[in-house]
């Protein structure tokens, strides 16, 4: 029964905080009351992106003159008046990308300076909203995304590529817009909400170099060719066109995650917000906290919730299947062994961990014993990337759907 009660908390806190972290009314409260000075468009591209322009149009309604959306297949939930819906390739763009994009920037080159530009931003939009620097093609795009996402490059080394060779990354699609004023709303997936990195910076000066963007390739011995000149030409610096107000960020995830386990009777601990080290790492180190728990001695005591939120990497090594946040769970899964009311969850606050179907996954003191009883050896999964096939057997995969929004992942050890 304890195991039972914990799988259901969470279910239940998963379902909660997500929707406390919708974006509709952040969005609707930054544009309620605001004075636009001629037409409007609108642009909004990322996971969240049909969530947040749906809340604009219900709040500005006839004032909008026209719009594209740009999001995940599978994430848009229906027409929306005035807009264009384009589904496109994500964590690696596909030719739906570059039409969508190539929509959005017939729309900017459209305005004028008596219009302005409502550009909606959220988590995904380094994939979704791109158009490769000529004479770079969507091949050698896909290429490099593919390569990056195997490296265990985190966000924002990976942004610092992804932008040096985009024609709409790095501020550049807000220079293409001007003279028309840009205002961008942004949910960030970003630790620290560092505005060029959130979907590479479509409307932000960037803040990285030529030199870190080198260090990046050479750190993780990116396969880049003739690509490499592309990293030595410097990006946008500074732009007078913009004003941008940020909705959210996953510092809003673990408040809500802490209000939420307070209110089901556990004593909640936010132990951090800017988890960023290797996924199996993450794990272990959520094993330690759970051990600590089990044992009493340390600072934690049931019933008791702990909150780590960030972004984790994976190093593919493998030929597994699987995202970060269920890799974190299955490392979890081999330091909870034996540990009793005790579960570790982690999942990905847009319903979508890697290239799969789940935002994550859920362990206790029973997951490692229930693989073995399968003949299904823990580690040798972990080493295979392969934490979806080894959750999805002992029914430890959380599957919420896209979910609207997209503010980081959330990991969590709830103790009875």
């Amino acid at each position: 029964m304890p195991a039972a009660k914990l799988f259901f908390d969470a279910d239940i806190l998963i379902k909660k905080a997500v929707k406390m972290n919708l974006p509709d009314d952040a969005v609707r409260k930054a544009l309620k009351g605001r004075i636009f000075s001629g037409e409007i468009s609108v642009a909004a591209f990322g996971k969240a992106a049909w969530t947040m322009a749906k809340a604009a149009c219900d709040e500005l309604g006839a004032r909008i003159k026209r719009g594209v959306v740009i999001t995940k297949y599978g994430h848009s939930q229906g027409a929306i008046p005035g807009m264009e819906i384009v589904e496109a390739g994500h964590p690696v763009p596909d030719a739906n990308t570059i039409a969508g994009t190539e929509k959005a920037l017939a729309l900017a080159a459209s305005m004028d300076e008596k219009d302005e530009l409502l550009l909606l931003i959220s988590g995904g939009g380094s994939a979704l909203f791109e158009k490769p620097l000529p004479p770079l093609t969507l091949d050698d795009i896909v290429a490099v995304n593919k390569a990056l996402l195997a490296s265990g490059a985190d966000i924002v080394e990976i942004n610092m590529i992804r932008k040096r060779l985009s024609s709409v990354k790095a501020g550049r699609f807000a220079l293409a817009c001007a003279p028309a004023k840009v205002l961008a709303i942004v949910l960030s997936d970003v630790l620290g909400d560092r505005l060029d990195s959130i979907a590479s910076g479509p409307a932000s000066p960037d803040l990285s170099t030529t030199d870190d963007a080198l260090n990046v390739a050479r750190k993780y011995k990116l396969p880049l060719g003739d690509m490499i000149s592309y990293l030595a030409k410097e990006t946008p610096k500074s732009l007078s066109n913009v004003e941008t107000v940020i909705t959210g960020s996953v510092r809003t995830l673990c408040k809500s995650a802490a209000d939420i386990a307070g209110e089901m009777g556990y004593k909640p601990y936010i132990l951090c917000s800017d988890m960023n080290c290797e996924a199996r790492e993450a794990g272990r180190l959520a094993a330690a906290f759970a051990r600590q728990i089990a044992t009493g001695d340390g600072a934690f005591h049931r019933p008791c919730a702990l909150i780590l939120g960030g972004e984790t990497v994976v190093h593919v090594r493998g030929a597994g299947k699987g995202g970060r946040n269920q890799e974190v769970a299955l490392a979890a899964a081999e330091g909870i062994a034996g540990l009793n009311d005790i579960a570790v969850f982690s999942f990905g606050s847009d319903g979508s961990d890697g290239p799969t179907d789940a935002a994550g996954g859920i362990v206790d003191g029973s997951t490692a014993h229930n693989l073995n009883a399968r003949g299904m050896k823990l580690l040798e999964y972990l080493e295979n990337n392969d934490a979806y096939n080894a959750l999805k057997a002992v029914d430890s995969l959380i599957i919420t759907g896209p979910t609207g929004t997209n503010v980081n992942d959330l990991t969590v050890i709830l103790a009875l």
